[in-house]
Protein backbone atom coordinates (compact mmCIF):
# COMPACT_ATOMS: atom_id res chain seq x y z
CA UNK A 1 0.00 0.00 0.00
CA UNK A 2 2.80 2.33 1.08
CA UNK A 3 4.89 1.15 -1.66
CA UNK A 4 1.15 2.11 -4.32
CA UNK A 5 0.95 5.73 -2.43
CA UNK A 6 4.99 6.70 -3.09
CA UNK A 7 4.99 5.36 -6.61
CA UNK A 8 1.52 7.58 -7.24
CA UNK A 9 3.36 10.62 -5.69
CA UNK A 10 6.25 10.31 -8.01
CA UNK A 11 3.99 10.42 -11.18
CA UNK A 12 2.32 13.24 -9.79
CA UNK A 13 5.28 15.24 -8.83
CA UNK A 14 7.29 14.46 -12.11
CA UNK A 15 4.26 15.23 -14.10
CA UNK A 16 4.34 18.90 -11.94
CA UNK A 17 7.94 19.11 -13.02
CA UNK A 18 7.12 18.53 -16.65
CA UNK A 19 4.13 21.04 -16.39
CA UNK A 20 6.64 23.43 -14.79
CA UNK A 21 9.58 23.17 -16.95
CA UNK A 22 6.92 23.83 -19.68
CA UNK A 23 5.85 26.80 -18.67
CA UNK A 24 8.97 28.04 -17.39
CA UNK A 25 10.37 27.53 -20.87
CA UNK A 26 7.53 28.38 -22.93
CA UNK A 27 6.08 32.01 -23.33
CA UNK A 28 2.54 30.80 -24.48
CA UNK A 29 2.28 28.52 -22.29
CA UNK A 30 0.69 28.97 -19.03
CA UNK A 31 -0.71 27.34 -16.23
CA UNK A 32 -3.12 29.62 -13.39
CA UNK A 33 -1.33 28.95 -10.73
CA UNK A 34 -4.76 28.74 -8.61
CA UNK A 35 -5.43 26.13 -10.42
CA UNK A 36 -2.14 23.91 -11.17
CA UNK A 37 -2.64 21.25 -8.48
CA UNK A 38 -6.12 20.70 -10.27
CA UNK A 39 -3.92 20.36 -13.83
CA UNK A 40 -1.75 18.76 -12.59
CA UNK A 41 -3.90 15.55 -11.10
CA UNK A 42 -6.18 16.08 -14.14
CA UNK A 43 -2.91 15.58 -16.68
CA UNK A 44 -2.03 12.58 -14.60
CA UNK A 45 -5.49 10.99 -14.62
CA UNK A 46 -6.07 11.39 -18.11
CA UNK A 47 -1.81 10.44 -19.20
CA UNK A 48 -2.78 7.10 -16.67
CA UNK A 49 -5.67 6.15 -19.19
CA UNK A 50 -4.46 6.60 -21.76
CA UNK A 51 -0.82 5.02 -22.05
CA UNK A 52 -2.27 1.77 -21.94
CA UNK A 53 -5.12 2.44 -24.57
CA UNK A 54 -2.13 4.29 -26.91
CA UNK A 55 -0.45 1.44 -26.65
CA UNK A 56 -2.74 -1.10 -27.22
CA UNK A 57 -4.11 0.62 -30.13
CA UNK A 58 -0.79 1.14 -31.40
CA UNK A 59 0.05 -2.48 -31.11
CA UNK A 60 -2.72 -3.99 -33.28
CA UNK A 61 -3.18 -0.84 -35.69
CA UNK A 62 -0.02 0.79 -35.98
CA UNK A 63 3.47 -1.06 -34.43
CA UNK A 64 5.76 1.46 -35.70
CA UNK A 65 4.05 4.07 -33.39
CA UNK A 66 5.18 1.95 -30.40
CA UNK A 67 8.61 3.97 -29.99
CA UNK A 68 6.65 7.15 -29.58
CA UNK A 69 3.61 5.66 -27.09
CA UNK A 70 4.89 8.60 -24.44
CA UNK A 71 4.94 11.59 -26.60
CA UNK A 72 1.81 10.74 -28.17
CA UNK A 73 0.06 10.12 -24.68
CA UNK A 74 1.75 13.21 -23.61
CA UNK A 75 0.25 15.34 -26.54
CA UNK A 76 -3.32 13.61 -26.30
CA UNK A 77 -3.12 14.32 -22.23
CA UNK A 78 -1.86 18.01 -22.72
CA UNK A 79 -4.93 18.47 -25.52
CA UNK A 80 -7.69 16.99 -22.94
CA UNK A 81 -6.79 18.18 -20.09
CA UNK A 82 -6.80 21.90 -21.94
CA UNK A 83 -10.48 21.14 -23.65
CA UNK A 84 -11.41 20.33 -19.69
CA UNK A 85 -9.59 22.84 -17.67
CA UNK A 86 -9.96 26.68 -18.02
CA UNK A 87 -6.43 26.99 -16.42
CA UNK A 88 -4.17 25.63 -18.40
CA UNK A 89 -3.50 27.76 -22.07
CA UNK A 90 -1.12 25.93 -24.26
CA UNK A 91 -1.01 28.46 -27.43
CA UNK A 92 -0.25 27.48 -30.59
CA UNK A 93 1.22 24.88 -32.77
CA UNK A 94 4.76 25.70 -31.73
CA UNK A 95 3.97 25.45 -28.09
CA UNK A 96 1.77 22.50 -28.76
CA UNK A 97 4.73 20.23 -29.64
CA UNK A 98 7.73 22.35 -28.04
CA UNK A 99 4.95 21.65 -24.67
CA UNK A 100 5.23 17.24 -25.66
CA UNK A 101 8.33 17.69 -25.85
CA UNK A 102 9.14 19.30 -22.64
CA UNK A 103 6.45 18.05 -20.75
CA UNK A 104 7.46 14.31 -21.68
CA UNK A 105 11.25 15.05 -20.93
CA UNK A 106 10.64 16.69 -17.82
CA UNK A 107 8.46 14.12 -16.49
CA UNK A 108 11.29 11.16 -17.55
CA UNK A 109 13.82 13.46 -15.64
CA UNK A 110 11.96 13.22 -12.55
CA UNK A 111 10.30 9.65 -13.10
CA UNK A 112 14.18 8.47 -13.03
CA UNK A 113 15.34 10.77 -10.12
CA UNK A 114 13.08 11.10 -7.20
CA UNK A 115 12.53 7.67 -6.33
CA UNK A 116 16.47 7.49 -6.57
CA UNK A 117 17.10 10.22 -4.30
CA UNK A 118 14.04 11.66 -2.65
CA UNK A 119 12.68 8.37 -1.68
CA UNK A 120 15.62 6.58 -0.79
CA UNK A 121 16.30 9.63 1.24
CA UNK A 122 13.19 9.82 3.20
CA UNK A 123 13.44 5.67 4.13
CA UNK A 124 17.11 6.80 5.55
CA UNK A 125 16.24 9.27 7.34
CA UNK A 126 13.22 6.94 8.75
CA UNK A 127 16.26 3.97 9.89
CA UNK A 128 17.87 6.82 11.83
CA UNK A 129 14.97 7.81 13.61
CA UNK A 130 13.78 4.38 14.42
Amino acid sequence: MVKLALSAAAYLIANAVGLLLATALLSGFQIDPLSFIIVVVAFSIIQAVLGPLVTKMSLKHLPQLMGGVALVTVFIGLFVTDLLLEGMVIGGIANWLAATLLVWLGSLVATILIPVYVFKQLAEEKKKAA
